[in-house]
């Protein structure tokens, strides 16, 4: 997404803010000696995923993926898969680091770079078989409400990534935002919702349930999932 500055060039709202946090030894340990390895930078350009992975797999990207312990839990139950995960805040990453040094996870590779641009410069067209995006910053205020992730130009960009029949699996749990969601994809060219139109979906086996979200539901509080799929 962009706007104009003041001196009429474009520039793009950006979803997030980098937010350090404070780093344990074992985060820090793990990004300075496991990054090389599991790691990729935006700068290596564009990837070929077979050799990323070093195996020719069904393959999910997960963007925002917070500490890391939902997607090294997918990882771990679908070793037939391979998972990219790329999320901005280092202990994070640090943290999934560990959990794939612990759990021995060798499908698992991480970004720590936006989003949008390693979509754009990195992820060849037509190549992943889902794209998570679990709980985004919901940007609740409305004057905010320009910065969050799910954008007309950010459905396009992963619907390019997508296979044919990939899906764009969404959940939040803030309501303003699942219409928001629900309104942009359903708007989407190329998009179709797998539950029928307007309908979001009961949270998949395969999602795993978090601690937020256990606090949540018992707290009352709700989550929605939309899953579409690319046509």
């Amino acid at each position: 997404m962009t706007t104009d500055s003041a001196d009429g060039l474009k520039r793009r709202i950006r979803s997030f803010v980098r937010r350090e946090g404070r780093l344990t030894r074992g985060q820090q340990r793990a990004l300075d000696t496991l990054l090389t390895e599991f790691g990729i930078r935006l700068e290596q350009g564009a990837i070929d995923l077979d050799v990323l992975f070093g195996r020719s797999a069904p393959r999910i990207l997960e963007i925002g993926f917070g500490n890391g312990v939902s997607l090294a839990e997918m990882a771990a139950a679908h070793p037939e898969q391979d998972y990219l995960g790329i999320e901005v805040h280092r202990p994070g990453v640090g943290n999934l680091l560990l959990q794939i040094e612990n759990q021995g996870l060798k499908n698992i590779r991480v970004s720590c770079d936006d989003a949008v641009e390693v979509l754009k410069q990195q992820i060849p067209e037509a190549s992943l078989d889902a794209v998570y995006l679990f709980f985004p910053d919901p940007w609740h205020k409305k004057r905010h409400h320009k910065r969050r992730i799910v954008q007309p130009d950010f459905v396009r960009l992963v619907r390019e990534k997508l296979k044919t029949g990939g899906k764009f699996h969404l959940a939040t749990d803030w309501e303003n935002y699942a219409q928001h969601m629900m309104k942009v994809l359903s708007a989407a060219e190329g998009f179709e919702n797998t539950a029928g139109e307007q309908a979001f979906v009961p949270r998949p086996d395969y999602r795993p349930l978090t601690k937020f979200e256990q606090r949540g539901h018992r707290l009352g509080h709700g989550v929605w999932d939309l899953i579409f799929f690319r046509r």
